[in-house]
C-alpha cells in the first residue's frame, strides 16, 4: 500500500521557518508574539478539522458495514435507506480522496484504506459516546436539583400549585424554596443561590431578565369592625396615605407598590416581614392592611375581613420571573417557567 503523503501544513511551516517571506531566522518577537501566533494556529486547526473530518453518523456507517458486510444491512440497523446510506459512504469517500468500500452482489468489503480509515473512525465515536455520557452526567446533575427564590406572596400562594405540577414531570428532582421579599431574591440569584426566581414588585432588579408572567392588584382591607367598613365613599389616596396602616417591609413587592402609588406614607402601625402576619393583624382588628388580592380570598369570602374600595389611586402590579442576565433558565427551572404560564 503507498504510504501517505506528508501533510502540506508540515511542509508550508518549514519553508516559513526557514526564511522565505517570513521573520528573519532567530528573530524573537517575544512571548506576547508566540502566544497570539499559537492561538491563532490552534483556531485554524480546529476549523479545517472541522471540514476535513466526516461527521459522526457517517463514521458510524462505516463502522455498521464493517461490522455487518452489507451496506443495505448497515442501513436499516441505522434506519435509514440504502440509496442515502450509498450516497454518504460516497461523500466520504469524496472527501477523503480514498475509496472505502467495495461494492459487489455478494456484500461490501472494506478496501485497505477503508480498514485503516475504520479503525480511526472506532476511536473517533468511542471518544464520541465518551463526551455525550460525559455531557449527560452533567445535566443529570443539574436537573437532580431546582433552588427557587421567591417572595412571599408568590411563595405562600401560587409556587405550591406549580410544584405540584412540575413534581409530575420530574419526580426525583429535590427542590429548595427560599422564601423573602423582592430584593432578597434578586440577591440569592446574583450570588448564584438560586436558578430562578418570582417577584412583585414595580420593576426588575438591576442584573436581571424577567418575563411577566401574571398580573395582580393590591387591597386595603380592615376587620369588620374598623369604622372604614362602614363609610359610604370609597377611601381616597390622600386618607389612604394618612393613615397609619399595618404594612409588609421595605423591600418587599407589596411595598414598593404602595410607595410609588401614594408617596410619602404615614408611619407603619406595624410593619410585618410576611403576608400572613400582616393578614392576621388585619383579622386580629389591629388596624387596615393592604395585601395582594391573591391572598385574600378566604377571609373575604369568610367575611373576616373587608375590601375597602379606593376612587383616586391604582395599586395594580406585574407578577415577574426572574433570573441573572443572559442566562435564561433550563432543565426543570425552564419547565418550571412554563408551568407559570397559565397563572
Amino acid at each position: 500500500m503507498r504510504m501517505p503523503e506528508e501533510p502540506i501544513g508540515n511542509r508550508a511551516e518549514e519553508s516559513a521557518g526557514s526564511g522565505g517571506g517570513g521573520p528573519a531566522a532567530g528573530k524573537d518577537e517575544g512571548p506576547a508574539a508566540g502566544k497570539a501566533e499559537g492561538l491563532a494556529g490552534v483556531a485554524h486547526h480546529s476549523v479545517g478539522v472541522a471540514r476535513r473530518v466526516p461527521d459522526l453518523g457517517a463514521l458510524e456507517l462505516l463502522l455498521a458495514v464493517a461490522r455487518l458486510g452489507s451496506l443495505g444491512m448497515a442501513a436499516r440497523e441505522l434506519g435509514i435507506s440504502q440509496p442515502a446510506a450509498s450516497s454518504r459512504i460516497r461523500s466520504m469517500e469524496r472527501q477523503l480522496g480514498v475509496a472505502l468500500v467495495d461494492r459487489s452482489p455478494r456484500g461490501s468489503r472494506l478496501t485497505d484504506a477503508g480498514a485503516l480509515v475504520t479503525d480511526w473512525a472506532r476511536r473517533v465515536v468511542e471518544a464520541a459516546d465518551a463526551f455525550d455520557a460525559g455531557a449527560q452526567a452533567l445535566r443529570d446533575r443539574r436537573d437532580s436539583r431546582l433552588r427557587v427564590a421567591a417572595s412571599m406572596t408568590i411563595a405562600e400562594y401560587l409556587l405550591p400549585g406549580w410544584l405540584i405540577a412540575l413534581r409530575g414531570q420530574h419526580p426525583d428532582t429535590a427542590v429548595s424554596l427560599l422564601a423573602g421579599n423582592s430584593a432578597a431574591v434578586a440577591e440569592r440569584l446574583l450570588a448564584d443561590e438560586a436558578d430562578v426566581g418570582f417577584v412583585e414588585g414595580l420593576t426588575v432588579p438591576t442584573g436581571l431578565d424577567s418575563v411577566v408572567i401574571a398580573h395582580d392588584r393590591l387591597i386595603v382591607v380592615t376587620a369588620p369592625e374598623h369604622p372604614w367598613a362602614h363609610r359610604r365613599k370609597p377611601l381616597g389616596a390622600a386618607e389612604l396615605a394618612s393613615t397609619p396602616l399595618i404594612l409588609r417591609e421595605k423591600g418587599s413587592g407589596t411595598r414598593q407598590v404602595l410607595d410609588a402609588a401614594l408617596g410619602s406614607l404615614a408611619r407603619p402601625l406595624l410593619e410585618l416581614n410576611s403576608t400572613t402576619a400582616v393578614k392576621a393583624s388585619a383579622v386580629s382588628g389591629a388596624g387596615p392592611a393592604v395585601l395582594s388580592e391573591l391572598a385574600l380570598g378566604e377571609e373575604l369570602s369568610a367575611h373576616r375581613l373587608v375590601s375597602i374600595p379606593l376612587s383616586d389611586v391604582q395599586l395594580g402590579r406585574s407578577l415577574r420571573a426572574v433570573w441573572p442576565t443572559g442566562h435564561r433558565p433550563t432543565g426543570p427551572a425552564r419547565d418550571l417557567l412554563s408551568l407559570t404560564r397559565g397563572a
